[in-house]
């Protein structure tokens, strides 16, 4: 097959622009396992992992901007993970330390799989894919982006370039229940993002639709819930509810990895778990000795 390593964004834009059956690689850790299994078509391959204009992160006023072509590994590095730590926790799960290495934001976002443990703490964090092509560049809002499994409104001879996301004073996690401990697809996931600046919670579950899904009821359940005048602490009490409401939202499947109503289970447990280590406050020392 050809492959073509462009040196720069311009170049590797004219060549998605000229060949129709051209393919963007970077990391390749899910694209090669659908080459290798005969599920995608390969014309010219066009690695862009390397393109300056796709690496590393900056901060940009009030966002933050990650290269398309940033890996796993460097998304939980301590400096960039301060800012944004339910991403640093997603990355931390994906795969081998090998995998990190290679596998990227950008490379995940193209795959658009409902499993893909970036996406849910990019829909809770109302980030932005930036998309570019010889025609120019567009923003669309990653909810917007994500159309079904493995499909988004990327045009064929469009790239993902970064992904933006709009920093504010927040509370997040990110929790996933899989087969094992280490290397494994999501069964289902949550990220949990408590805006201390909007007093709004934001819930995405992946792995229980045909892409990331919100909460909306249990959003707005909890913002209702939460005493933001002290602390953004909740009661215990509304947790249950909590937890089935996120369970309501879910869409799931059976298939080889899970029964729907396991996921449905499990993406209200981890969002109640979530919401409790966020804005339950643990017991005064010795609180629970008395008793």
């Amino acid at each position: 097959m050809p492959v073509v390593v462009p040196s720069n964004l311009r170049e590797a834009l004219a060549v998605l622009a000229t060949e129709p059956d051209a393919v963007p690689i970077a990391g390749g850790t899910d694209l090669m396992v659908a080459i290798n299994a005969g599920r995608h078509p390969v014309g010219t391959v066009v690695g862009v992992g390397a393109l300056p204009e796709l690496r590393g992160w900056r901060r940009d006023g009030d966002d933050l901007v990650l290269g398309a072509a940033l890996t796993y590994r460097e998304l939980a590095d301590p400096v960039l993970a301060s800012g944004c730590p339910a991403l640093a926790q997603a990355a931390r799960t994906v795969g081998s330390p090998q995998i990190r290495n290679a596998g990227t934001i950008g490379g995940n976002l193209a795959t658009a799989s409902p499993a893909g443990d970036a996406l849910p703490v990019l829909v809770a964090l109302d980030a932005t894919v930036e998309l570019a092509s010889t025609r120019g560049t567009r923003a669309v809002s990653v909810t917007d982006y994500l159309v079904g499994p493995k499909r988004t409104d990327a045009e064929r001879d469009e790239l993902v370039v970064a992904v933006r996301i709009p920093l504010s004073d927040s509370r997040q996690e990110f929790l996933k229940v899989g087969t094992r401990n280490a290397m494994v697809i999501a069964v289902a996931s949550v990220a949990a993002v408590v805006d201390l600046d909007a007093r709004h919670v934001r819930l995405a579950m992946g792995s229980v639709g045909p892409t990331v899904l919100r909460a909306h009821d249990a959003e707005a359940f909890a913002s209702d819930a939460i005493d933001w005048d002290r602390g953004a602490q909740l009661d215990p009490a509304a947790l249950p509810t909590l937890g089935a409401l996120v369970a309501d939202a879910a869409r799931p499947i059976d298939d080889h990895r899970s029964t729907a109503s396991y996921r449905r289970r499990c993406v209200g447990v981890l969002a109640t778990r979530a919401l409790r280590r966020l804005c339950v406050a643990p017991p005064a020392a010795g609180a629970g000795l008395a008793a």
